[in-house]
């Protein structure tokens, strides 16, 4: 009998779904014992979200300041799970709080340490340095990170970030003003999601995942976007100036949060296009130097 455990944080039913998509085959299979562990916080967030405390999540998200959270259940830290599926959302370039208060917390030194990792994300588009910011907390607590799923929403990017406002906004999943896609990670790709557990069961059948993270690459579980990385990059650099200008400056926190979320809005609206653009043009030129090394690395693990 092989334990598996399917942890998770979810405000919109999101990445819950996704889970119990991926966990489908394990749960019909009778060799599989299957736990879900979804992550509470003592103090929630809201959701729908208020501009006001959304924006007010930068600069501890950013930084990764853990906040306290609920311990599992019992069963779950007496048990030893020979593979755990760590799901997670993306909130500023960087996992959740919620995602990044576990990893820091005496329960995930437990669950974790010794044990191999799946990580799946459920985002808008920007999971990339993300994902590398995950690698060092799963590193810290002695886990063996053996594959990644990135799931995005496929639309254009400026499209995406109208959809996901609407949504964060209002809390129902729609097509904003009639005319717009519905957002986040599409229904179809979340259904269709279990064959990526059908991918990773016989792994765990037999206790050895190399060669996982290829194959879960061939059934698209990673679609790599040159410009989206570019800006995921560019925007860390920015963040980090944001966060510690906001966070040394307690006194002026309303005030220098509320000119971020302007910032913000420019930067999507105003910037991204134009670097769009120039590195559209230079793409022939930085293919060998940068993306396709940067190609290998977010599609390995």
């Amino acid at each position: 009998m092989k334990r598996i455990l399917f942890i998770y944080f979810s405000q919109s039913g999101q990445l819950e779904q996704i889970a119990a998509s991926i966990a489908k085959p394990f749960v019909e299979d009778t060799e599989v014992e299957v736990d879900f562990y979804e992550i509470k916080m003592l103090q929630s967030f809201p959701f729908p979200w208020t501009s006001e405390a959304f924006f007010n999540t930068f600069p501890e998200t950013f930084k990764q300041v853990p906040a306290e959270i609920h311990p599992p259940a019992p069963h779950i830290l007496e048990k030893s799970y020979d593979l755990i599926v760590l799901h997670y959302q993306v909130w500023y370039l960087t996992p959740s709080i919620p995602i990044n208060s576990f990893l820091k917390s005496a329960f995930a030194n437990k669950l974790l340490d010794g044990k191999p990792v799946v990580s799946v994300s459920g985002s808008r588009n920007m999971w990339a340095l993300a994902q590398d910011k995950l690698k060092v907390l799963l590193q810290e607590v002695g886990a063996e990170l053996v594959g990644n799923i990135a799931l995005t929403d496929r639309h254009h990017n400026l499209v995406s970030v109208v959809t996901i406002v609407d949504w964060m906004f209002s809390g129902v999943k729609r097509r904003p003003y009639g005319i717009f896609p519905k957002p986040g990670v599409s229904d179809e790709e979340i259904e269709t999601a279990d064959k990526y557990g059908k991918i990773i069961l016989p792994y765990l059948k037999k206790g050895i995942f190399e060669g996982l993270q290829k194959e879960l690459v061939m059934h698209g579980a990673i679609d790599y976007r040159f410009f989206l990385v570019s800006m995921d990059q560019k925007g860390n650099r920015m963040f980090k100036i944001w966060s510690s200008l906001i966070l040394r400056n307690p006194s002026k926190r309303k005030r220098l949060v509320n000119i971020f979320k302007y910032y913000v809005v420019f930067a999507i609206y105003g910037i991204s296009p134009i670097v769009y653009l120039i590195e559209l043009l230079l793409y022939p030129l930085l293919y060998f130097v940068k993306y396709r090394k940067e190609r290998q690395h977010y599609e390995g693990i």
